[in-house]
């Protein structure tokens, strides 16, 4: 099996390089041009010259606009990296008879509710960047091409910048900190994406019906402050020895962050379709968090 895959050193493209390696030949691309492969999504014809040259048999997309306020003033080039380079991707997996792995977002729902959304829930996206990556799903639906769409949330990884890092930060620089207590979801690993998008890509292998667009988050939900209280908690146990400054972690609501992209307050996504259709077990969000923890300090 060759696998091509883009954005390979994004939080989860870092992740898949990893997971991927034993399902075949990983043809791992970034920006830059490697032996006149290039994964510069934003170059669409380029993007698809790529793939008509390593003619894979699966198209990882891990490539995105992900900075959600910076969208709302890049309208023109969150589309092209959200929505118009998959359908490329999707044109292309359709000619070839490919795969093509996308990943999606919580964005694409208005957030209001306390229900955990279904894949089949009416979606509503509040921000440019939620629109640009619906406009994306749908694109590659209408293509009728082989695909596996992963909605996901809250993402983190021990490799780079992330939530948790940043509370432990200001964790040893302020005594008092202050975290949103009415927005809700799972923090997902991109080893734990990663590990799963393997899973399906041989699941589909030999299921043509296991296709499809599906919620992959850990388990159980949490606020931010919840989540900072459980990290900033655990680091103190693992590392007492550090200069921990902080007191107190004042709750507050999303209006006191003002943001020029709106968030989903309701970030909650079901799996049962996931794990019952690949019979899979979504560890709980502080499983991965802790083992983050433990790495990172």
């Amino acid at each position: 099996m060759k696998l091509l895959l883009l954005g390979k050193n994004g939080q989860v493209g870092w992740e898949l390089q990893r997971s991927l390696a034993p399902l075949g030949e990983v043809i791992a691309l970034d920006r830059l041009s490697v032996n006149v492969l290039s994964g510069d999504i934003s170059d669409l014809q380029t993007l698809a010259q790529t793939i008509r040259s390593v003619r894979p048999d699966v198209i990882v997309n891990a490539a995105a606009h992900t900075a959600v306020d910076k969208a709302e003033s890049e309208q023109d080039l969150a589309l092209r990296l959200n929505a118009e380079a998959p359908e490329v991707m999707a044109l292309e997996a359709k000619n070839l008879g490919a795969l093509l792995v996308h990943y999606s977002t919580d964005y694409v729902f208005d957030g209001s509710g306390s229900t955990a959304r279904k894949e089949s829930d009416a979606t509503g996206p509040l921000s440019v960047y939620g629109r640009t990556k619906l406009d994306g799903e749908q694109r590659i639906a209408a293509s009728d091409c082989r695909h596996l769409i992963f909605r996901t949330s809250w993402v983190y990884a021990a490799r780079g910048g992330n939530f948790a890092k940043t509370m432990l930060r200001l964790a040893q620089e302020r005594e008092q900190l202050s975290v949103i207590n009415d927005q809700w979801g799972a923090p997902t690993g991109a080893d734990l994406i990663a590990d799963i998008t393997a899973h399906a890509v041989r699941y589909v292998a030999s299921h043509e019906d296991g296709c499809g667009l599906y919620h992959l988050v850990a388990g159980g939900e949490t606020t931010w402050h919840a989540y900072a209280s459980h990290v900033i908690e655990q680091a103190k146990n693992l590392r007492p020895d550090l200069a921990w400054k902080v007191q107190s972690i004042a709750a507050v609501p999303t209006t006191a962050f003002p943001t020029p992209a709106a968030r989903p307050l309701n970030s909650r996504l079901s799996t049962q379709k996931l794990q019952t259709a690949m019979q899979l077990c979504l560890p709980d969000w502080q499983q991965g968090v802790d083992r983050m923890l433990r790495e990172i300090l």
